[in-house]
């Protein structure tokens, strides 16, 4: 890659966990393309990333440019029948389309996600349509709706890797003091989260001296919270324990999760994340 390619945006410095994640996801790619090639019935397999960015960044550890989830899944074979790139950042996208060109079944779409998967991209993931897709739900921090997530999980064809932003969530809404919590800010999680039931859970009153006190629970807790709403109320029949994912100071930043409507994806991606889940910078 030259100096060209840098032309339309300024890449993301990524660290090692980033790269962690691509690797994970590249793995059950090329998993997942072998599998459908083989059955007949299947009439096209879709590769979706929600927040593709570039297609390129930068890794810190090397300084080097390393290819992101778009380009890594072109380059997957037996390939996509299908790619439907997507990016808020016009910069992005449009570096993106240049660099990826001009393919008839490579879509990249510039907007926000939360529109754009619901009328342009799972229509064309249906099951009924014998069509199926792996989707990459990776925001920055929580910019996703509930209802993207949850429309992937009943469709019965969509199988998602996740960003559980646990640092975002942090920032934005689960304080000590909820008073202080702003309402736009209380808006944005009920709409990550689905509903406000993420209080409950992440709050517990514990008997003091004076009364009763409200303590915030561990991420731990919150995250197999979120995980098992994936189950119950997603409706996803596999998901998996998430992997933790972390930064220069071991602190975790988000937690990756699997989510699938079949129990083969869900074997391969364990047999993947046992292989990485103990993993240190």
């Amino acid at each position: 890659m030259g100096d060209t390619m840098m032309s339309g945006s300024k890449l993301n410095e990524v660290g090692y966990w980033t790269e962690l994640k691509l690797e994970i996801v590249k793995k059950y790619a090329s998993a997942y393309t072998g599998i459908l090639a083989k059955q007949r019935a299947i009439q096209g397999y879709v590769y979706v990333d929600a927040f593709s960015g570039p297609g390129v960044h930068v890794s810190r550890q090397t300084g080097e440019y390393i290819l992101g989830s778009p380009l890594n899944a072109l380059n997957v074979q037996p390939p996509f029948s299908e790619y439907h790139f997507i990016d808020a950042d016009r910069d992005k996208a449009e570096e993106l389309r240049r660099i990826v060109g001009r393919q008839e079944n490579v879509f990249v779409h510039e907007g926000d996600c939360n529109q754009i998967l619901p009328s342009q991209v799972f229509p064309r993931c249906r099951y009924e349509d014998y069509r199926r897709a792996l989707c990459l739900l990776d925001p920055y921090g929580i910019h996703l709706d509930w209802k993207i997530v949850e429309s992937a999980g009943r469709s019965r064809s969509i199988e998602i890797f996740l960003n559980f932003s646990i640092m975002d969530i942090n920032r934005t809404a689960l304080w000590r003091n909820q008073g202080k919590v702003s309402q736009a800010a209380v808006d944005r999680m009920n709409r990550f989260w689905g509903d406000d039931s993420w209080r409950e859970i992440a709050y517990q009153k514990e008997p003091g001296l004076f009364g009763s006190v409200t303590d915030k629970r561990s991420n731990e807790v919150v995250a197999e919270a979120y995980r098992r709403r994936l189950e119950s109320e997603a409706g996803f029949p596999f998901v998996l324990e998430p992997i933790p994912m972390r930064n220069s100071s071991n602190a975790v930043v988000y937690y990756l999760y699997f989510a699938s409507p079949n129990k083969t994806g869900h074997r391969i991606v364990s047999d993947i994340f046992s292989k990485y889940r103990d993993r240190t910078a």
